[in-house]
């Protein structure tokens, strides 16, 4: 057995954060896990340090975020518009297109070191999007993948009406990860309209509380899609004290 495996991770309910902010934070850690692999090389695991894994929880105020790969004109407003919605944007890292992140959608950073846990970033991305499936099954919301497309949806098999209800957007270096999922929860979808989301222009998007007709209690989401992700993961979730 490999004694350099840490399966603990740190988890972190940040509330309600700016996105900057929680950025700035998320590349610290970041860089503070790659940076203890690459002193790593070399030695004698005797001598490594074991890299240290963290979830983090937030929303975010009103934020459209554009990922490297993704077109500038899928954001339909300008910047005066920006500001008369009391949004800001942010053109970031990550994979994938636009997305928009606000209050009432639970925003998931995971900032694990895939070598305590697994090297393979496509397990990685379908084990998020399998917490999800399996929370919103435990309130009869029938969720899957369609083929092509990360995320999580609704009216995936026929696809009448597919809408999606989780965002997924990540980096890795080095197999660590960064960014994550946005899981929308009573989310304000009006705030989608003003891009093309994900660069996909044929299908909608939803939030929970649309879906079950009333408000939803997050806290109780989140502690359902954490035993999810602890499960499926095979993590040890542990909160420091403050």
């Amino acid at each position: 057995m490999n004694q350099n495996i840490n399966k603990k991770v740190i988890f972190q309910d940040l509330g309600q954060k700016d996105y900057k902010e929680t950025w700035d934070y998320q590349e610290k850690l970041f860089a503070d896990t790659v940076n203890i692999k690459i002193n790593n090389r070399g030695l004698p695991p005797t001598q490594q340090r074991l890299t240290d894994n963290y979830l983090l929880f937030v929303e975010h105020p009103h934020v459209y975020t554009l990922g490297k790969s993704g077109k500038t004109e899928n954001l339909l407003l300008n910047e005066s518009g920006l500001k008369l919605r009391g949004a800001s944007y942010y053109h970031i890292n990550r994979g994938g297109d636009i997305t928009y992140h606000g209050p009432g959608q639970l925003v998931g950073y995971p900032i694990l070191d895939l070598d305590n846990f697994f090297t393979d970033i496509h397990l990685y991305l379908r084990y998020l999007e399998e917490a999800v499936i399996l929370t919103l099954a435990e309130y009869g919301i029938a969720a899957g993948r369609i083929e092509g497309l990360t995320g999580v949806w609704l009216d995936h098999v026929e696809q009448q009406n597919p809408r999606k209800i989780c965002a997924l957007g990540v980096k890795s270096s080095r197999w660590v990860t960064m960014h994550g999922f946005a899981f929308n929860i009573n989310a304000d979808i009006r705030y989608f309209g003003h891009i093309v989301p994900c660069g996909i222009t044929d299908k909608a998007v939803t939030s929970m509380h649309l879906e079950l007709g009333g408000q939803v209690d997050e806290k109780e989401v989140k502690a359902k899609l954490k035993q999810h992700l602890t499960r499926l993961f095979d993590m040890e979730l542990v909160e420091p004290n403050y």
